[in-house]
């Protein structure tokens, strides 16, 4: 049984930074940042339980390769704690006739998830510390507190990659766009998020202090870092891929994405052209679209509903434009089956979904891993959270190998040097966070 104690904190911005630095002892760690301090016009507010949710050290955990939505559901109905975790992109080949034999350089687990020792909740100024009384009292957790509030916060010294390579030239980008809207022309598919890969080779970074750097220049509700031994992910990410509160599912699909303006008059213009542009609302209508039929395969009838369609959304980098799709889960069905049925998240798929998965896996080069994939956690009462990796690190100490990748939707209108130019738009961030250009 889980006791909660409840602390005051005066700032939260210190604070964060000072979790993030006395976590660094650990070997599992899961930090989910809402950012909703500096987001609160952003992120959805409504929806977002925590400003911080925080899962250190793990009193349990599974980390398997095969047969993991059923793993989940039997570890999580055998211990219903807090447990922090991730998916990768390549459980649709347990879900699908599909298979991924792509490089990959990173080396994730299909699944990871840990029952946490600590967990830390931050709510405005309010910070809860959830903890078993078997394994500790009162007083470790002032103790905790005290030597969280006591670390030292040094200036933010991001590792600089200045060796980031494609792994694919922009002639062979544009050429697999080309031959995917071909697909697209002969019916095969309506939409497909084609993706690309930045990587380093012989390259050590300190994780931490990366993704201090990557938080400061781009905020944005639904970060993580995530610790697994020497596997790494830094995320980035605007985007939610799928909630449960209570009984009900929220889905937050994004599909278009803007550049900001240089001024506050020429971002509104952009803003407005992005709400408009027939091209980015037939690709955001078409997720939409994809994503109500994920969720009405465990959904009570007629309880599917768009709450919101094609809103607009600012960040640091970029304004993206986003849905909401939501409903209510059938009696009797697990929690689990839902995120089964729905994943992975149809903005990082395309439409008819099997399809696009079967031609994403021709076309592109490198396996997704956690990429496109999910990080979130699952409450002892059965809700959860969880983002779509997108605008993230995922780094590998054993072997120095750092990675990102980039995408976007390629539709029949798209044009193949404008898509390529959006992909280096979306790597912006992450590059400025590395010292490339």
């Amino acid at each position: 049984m889980r006791k909660i104690l409840s602390f005051k904190i005066s700032d939260t911005t210190r604070f964060k930074q000072q979790l993030l630095l006395w976590s660094k002892q650990f070997e599992r760690i899961a930090i989910l940042d809402s950012h909703e301090v500096n987001q609160k016009a952003n992120s959805k507010k409504e929806y977002n339980s925590y400003e911080l949710l925080a899962g250190i050290d793990a009193l349990n955990e599974i980390q398997i390769e095969e047969n993991c939505f059923d793993t989940l559901q039997q570890t999580y109905d055998a211990n219903q704690d807090w447990w922090f975790g991730f998916m990768t992109y390549d459980l649709k080949n347990e879900l699908e006739d599909l298979t991924s034999e792509n490089f990959d350089g990173i080396r994730m687990p299909a699944l990871h998830f840990f029952q946490a020792r600590w967990v830390l909740a931050l709510k405005e100024d309010q910070l809860e510390i959830h903890y078993l009384e078997q394994e500790n009292n009162d007083e470790d957790v002032n103790v905790l507190v005290d030597q969280i509030l006591s670390t030292q916060v040094d200036q933010v010294e991001a590792s600089l990659v200045p060796n980031i390579q494609h792994r694919i030239s922009k002639e062979e980008y544009v050429e697999a766009i080309k031959a995917l809207k071909n697909h697209i022309r002969l019916g095969d598919i309506y939409e497909v998020n084609f993706c690309q890969e930045f990587y380093a080779e012989n390259t050590r970074i300190d994780p931490l202090e990366t993704y201090r750097s990557l938080r400061e220049v781009s905020p944005t509700p639904y970060s993580c870092y995530y610790a697994l031994g020497d596997k790494f992910l830094l995320s980035a990410s605007p985007e939610r891929y799928i909630k449960k509160q209570g009984s009900k599912i929220i889905s937050q699909p994004i599909k278009g994405t803007a550049k900001r303006g240089k001024t506050l008059e020429e971002d509104n213009q952009i803003k407005e052209f992005l709400f408009s542009d027939p091209k980015e609302r037939a690709e955001n209508i078409m997720i939409v679209d994809l994503v109500r039929n994920d969720l009405s395969r465990t959904a009570a009838k007629g309880s599917v509903k768009v709450e919101e369609l094609c809103g607009i959304y600012t960040f640091p980098q970029v304004h993206q434009m986003i849905s909401t799709v939501v409903s209510e889960l059938k009696e009797d069905t697990h929690f689990v089956d839902c995120i089964k049925y729905s994943f992975p998240m149809g903005s990082m798929t395309g439409a008819p979904k099997v399809r696009a998965m079967k031609l994403i896996e021709k076309y592109e080069v490198t396996k997704r891993g956690l990429f496109s994939a999910a990080v979130g956690y699952i409450t002892p009462e059965a809700d959860f959270d969880f983002n779509v990796v997108i605008r993230s690190i995922q780094y590998n100490a054993k072997d120095d190998y750092l990675s990102f990748m980039v995408g976007g939707a390629i539709t029949m209108q798209s044009d193949p040097e404008k898509e390529y130019e959006e992909c280096l738009l979306k790597a912006k961030a992450i590059k400025q966070v590395l010292g490339s250009k």
